[in-house]
Parts: structure tokens; sequence; C-alpha cells
């Protein structure tokens, strides 16, 4: 925390952007991978049945809230909150994590696929 004029403790403006951030940072390098042919986006059936895991984390991150087990630093959120103790950002971890883990997964497996199938047409082999 930075000290203003007279000692008095100000939050940086920048500060409470941190966890939004991060997530954006997480959005912007792996949303290329869905251009380059994740697909991840094109089927919402898939992407729902990856989200839903999220779902159940988010009630336990509720919870753990509500018993004053976990808590999130005021000052690295913009001050939204969903629920008592329960920012945005962290709402959004829920969704934007798993995503970004499906589309990272899905493009190693399209890369691992295509390498196979590279290899044994020119190596003249039938599957």
């Amino acid at each position: 925390m930075a000290r203003g004029r007279m000692g008095v403790a100000r939050m940086s403006a920048f500060e409470s952007w941190h966890y939004l951030l991060v997530l954006a940072a997480c959005v912007v390098v792996t949303l290329p991978l869905e251009l380059a042919g994740a697909r991840v986006y094109r089927r919402p059936r898939r992407l729902a049945f990856a989200l839903a895991p999220a779902a159940l984390f988010l009630v336990w991150d509720l919870a753990a809230i509500s018993a004053g087990v976990w808590a999130i630093e005021p000052r690295y959120t913009l001050g939204v909150r969903l629920a008592p103790g329960l920012p945005l950002e962290e709402a959004l971890f829920f969704v934007t994590i798993p995503v970004c883990a499906l589309l990272t997964f899905e493009t190693v497996r399209r890369f691992r696929i295509g390498r196979r199938s590279f290899g044994r047409r020119s190596f003249g082999r039938r599957s």
C-alpha cells in the first residue's frame, strides 16, 4: 500500500485490479488456442460439462468464506460482491480457469492426434 501525504495509507488504483488482470491474462494467453482449432466455445455441451464441477467448488468456496476459513483480500478486488464475502473475481475464477484448462487440453490433444495421423500417412501405415 502506498502512503499519501501526511502518512495516510492509500490503495494504489492498480492494486484493486490484480485479481481481474490475472484472470484476463489467462484468457488472453489461451484465447488464440480457440482460433487455432481447439473448438471449445463451439461445443457448448462439452463446455458446460467442464464448468459443472466448478459450480460445486464455488459452493464450497462460499461455505468456507461464510465459516471464516477462507477470505479474499479486498484490496486486490474491485469491490463488487456477488454474495457476502464473494467478490466478482472469485466467481469469474471458477469459469475462467476451467475454460483455459480445456482450451489447453483440446489444443494439446488435437496436436498429438494430428502428429500421430501425419506420421502414419507419411510412412504409409494404415490404422
